[in-house]
């Protein structure tokens, strides 16, 4: 198998799953109506829809919303499909069937080149792989909210599931007043014969039962009303009087509540324990002494009557605690030990094309750079929680987690019971991140729950343990070497990069049974590196992949977010090595790639590049793909007594067919400002394996004043959706650092930016 043919990193090697392929059963992601949740006076037709006696569209909801606008974006495609007001479908949380699996999240960590897997002329083994995937993602039925995927994957899915259910209401319709099918038409989920006879949806809800219409299809473009048009967002209302029901918000009859304490040191242990004072502390109950579950850090719990208390009393606990027997962690240590393997490994080669050495020989001139990024915390603005009653043999979990079943597994795993008598309600998130989808915290929970006699306990963290015991995103270098000819023209491009992989760290903790090798290829380690646009001739791209012993996670965007800081800021090198304005340069190498130069020229454009800025100020470029969309950014920025200020960001995107772009607009300034905090502050030091930023105000996010104008751009598209969540976090950070470069001439290699 050649390089670029590696199957889904950790996946892709374990042979278990590729056994017996060929008879995999061709399963439809229909399902069966007795999937859903079986509720007095609603009709399920399918395992996605059922009808309520009003009328009214219940929707099985696989995924979780946090603060991404899903659930509205999918109740719309089942609004559209069958001519009901957005207003009239409801959600329920969907089961535990694989039918809910997220399959495109698996499809999009094939380590394809994005100019290689699209349209007519995709080679045959990138169809094969893709096929291969979807088989097994299937299979495994792996319910995720990640990767921008939600919309990618449930595009044709959700819309198909709607399109059959108003088939099997109508062909109902037409049979109890005796007329042909296609002559029941239907508008605001009220059916109608030119006879004058009319019905709701509800009462043909019975008779459509059972039925299985054959050759539906969804409706065409040229027939939406609801898809490509703002709406407003379901969940908004909740959350703006406070009634929304996030992790923290939860309140059971007899409920208890815990505060954890971690070992200070990741990876450590409390080897003594002297919880007399913490006995004493007015309402707490007892001292639960945590395991190290789902890759954390052990530590405590104490629990108490509120929150309140049970913190009071979990600093009042005297520990010892025990480091790990290894080294402890030290980021300068490790920041040295990616530099060494830079310099002395060869690395796994994600893509190669022409030939990289004959260039760099008959080179005339040669740039070199290095680029370094830091780790960072997710710092989500509702910091680790979890609900959790263990009682009769049976468990019951609330939890705001990206991972469902894998949260259900922990929580069966901790109590030592089967999966099957584990109930996990998914609340809303007060940010995800990547953060939730780890599930260390619910086996927390649980394991506290079964301490108190069948009591419900909610367990959080406080936001110094929740920064301090985090899943970061590893820190990178990557090393670039361009080779130009005597004319300036770059002949060649050699990128090296260097850092921990995530996936095979997420699948040990996450599905140990799943997990491959610790050197197996990782594509979110080079991703936004070996599959950039741009036309060089030769081009070498290789990873070293590390395990330095910090707990890495996904982090918004993952490995994107910091490869498009390197890969765009070396772009900016080039035009400025061979004097070209960094418009132009790009342009030039994007002949072959109109997709992406028509969204550069738009942002471009709507920036008004090149022309006079107010003194003191100048505007930076960017351009990277991800998660199957495009994004161009030009920043307007200026340096204020030593801090940089980002006054107006204009970004374009193509991310295919737009289902609401008002959502979209929103996660591009969404975007933009998370991944400028990052940008501007985050860095997170590890000392004698401490994490020494425990807090806001050592880990600062962008505020209100800091804010800029964001004027976002959608392309016009026909093609299939691609993800908008993440996709405007990798390019501010080279826009912002380009603008400073054409500002004060000084190139800056590394994040957090510092002038």
């Amino acid at each position: 198998m050649k390089r670029r043919t590696w199957i889904l990193s950790a996946l892709g090697t374990t042979g278990a799953l590729v056994v017996g392929w060929g008879v995999l059963p061709a399963r439809s992601r229909m399902g069966a109506p007795d999937l859903m949740l079986k509720t007095p006076g609603e009709v399920a037709l399918n395992g996605w829809i059922k009808i309520a006696q009003d009328g009214a569209v219940v929707l099985a909801m696989p995924r979780s919303e946090m603060g991404q606008g899903v659930h509205t974006a999918l109740a719309m495609l089942v609004a559209e499909e069958l001519d009901v007001p957005l207003g009239r479908v409801r959600l329920e949380q969907a089961g535990a069937d694989s039918i809910y699996g997220n399959v495109a999240m698996l499809l999009g960590s094939l380590p394809f080149h994005p100019l290689d897997s699209e349209g007519e002329h995709q080679p045959t083994k990138i169809k094969m792989a893709e096929w291969l995937v979807s088989k097994v993602a299937r299979e495994l039925g792996i319910n995720a909210t990640g990767g921008s995927s939600t919309i990618v994957d449930l595009w044709e899915p959700l819309r198909m599931a709607a399109a059959t259910a108003r088939a099997s209401l109508t062909q109902a319709a037409a049979a109890a007043w005796n007329v042909p099918a296609n002559q029941v038409t239907v508008a605001d989920g009220v059916m109608r014969h030119a006879s004058g006879k009319s019905a709701h949806y509800g009462e043909m809800s019975s008779a459509a039962a059972g039925r299985t219409p054959e050759g539906v299809r969804p409706r065409s473009r040229a027939d939406w009303k609801l898809i490509g048009q703002p709406a407003p967002r379901s969940d908004i209302p909740a959350k703006v009087t406070g009634q929304a029901p996030f992790g923290l918000d939860m309140r059971l009859p007899g409920m208890l509540f815990a505060a954890v304490r971690m070992s200070p040191a990741l990876g450590g242990t409390a080897a003594a324990m002297d919880t007399k004072a913490a006995l004493a502390v007015p309402g707490v109950q007892k001292v639960v002494k945590l395991d190290a579950w789902g890759g954390g850090t052990a530590g405590l719990a104490v629990v108490a009557a509120n929150t309140w208390q049970a913190r009071q009393g979990a600093q009042a606990v005297q520990v010892q605690w025990q480091a790990p027997s290894s080294e402890p962690l030290e980021s300068q240590r490790i920041q040295a030990d990616l530099l060494k393997a830079l310099n002395t490994e060869s690395g796994f080669t994600f893509h190669e094309q022409g030939v990289p050495l004959e260039a760099e020989k008959a080179a005339a001139r040669r740039v070199d750079a290095l680029y370094q990024a830091p780790y960072l915390a997710h710092a989500t603005m509702e910091p680790m929680n979890c609900t959790a009653q263990v009682k009769d043999g049976k468990v019951e979990v609330w939890a705001p987690t990206q991972v469902p079943l894998m949260a259900r597994a922990m929580a069966a795993k901790v109590a030592g019971v089967k999966e099957d008598q584990v109930t996990v309600h998914v609340t809303l998130l007060g940010g995800g991140f990547g953060r939730r989808l780890e599930v260390d915290f619910v086996g927390q929970a649980v394991q506290v729950a079964m301490a108190c006699q069948g009591a419900p306990v909610q367990l959080s963290w406080s936001r110094e343990e929740d920064m301090t015991h985090d899943f970061y995103r590893p820190m990178h270098l990557a090393k670039f070497q361009a080779a130009l000819d005597a004319q300036g023209t770059v002949t060649s491009l050699r990128i090296k990069s260097a850092g921990d992989a995530i996936t095979p760290r997420w699948m040990a903790r996450a599905v140990p049974a799943l997990s491959g090798p610790i050197d197996t290829p990782d594509k979110t380690t080079a991703e936004g590196l070996f599959d950039l646009p741009y036309g060089f001739a030769s081009q070498h791209m290789s990873h070293v992949a590390t395990k330095s012993g910090v707990p890495v996670g996904f982090w918004r965007s993952v490995g994107h977010s910091h490869n498009a800081f390197f890969s765009e800021s070396f772009m900016d090198e080039l035009a400025a090595t061979t004097q070209q304005d960094p418009l132009a340069f790009r342009l030039g190498l994007l002949k072959e790639a109109p997709r992406y130069a028509a969204v550069l020229q738009k942002a471009a454009d709507l920036a008004t590049w090149g022309k006079p800025l107010p003194a003191g100020r100048a505007q930076g470029l960017a351009l990277h793909e991800s998660f199957g969309s495009i994004v161009a950014q030009v920043a307007e920025v200026s340096i204020d007594q030593g801090q940089v200020r980002v006054h107006r960001v204009v970004c374009a995107i193509d991310c295919g067919t737009v289902v609401n772009p008002a959502i979209v607009a929103q996660q591009m300034e969404s975007s933009i400002v998370f991944g400028l905090s990052a940008a501007l502050f985050g860095q997170i030091d590890i000392v004698g394996g401490v994490v020494q930023q425990s807090n806001f105000p050592s880990y600062p996010m962008l505020n209100l004043a800091q804010s800029p104008q964001v004027q976002t751009h959608i392309m016009a598209s026909t093609r299939k959706p691609g993800g908008v969540g993440e996709p405007a976090v990798p390019p501010i950070a080279p826009a912002v650092a380009n603008a400073l470069f054409a500002l004060t001439g000084k190139r800056l290699r590394a994040l957090p930016l510092k002038v």
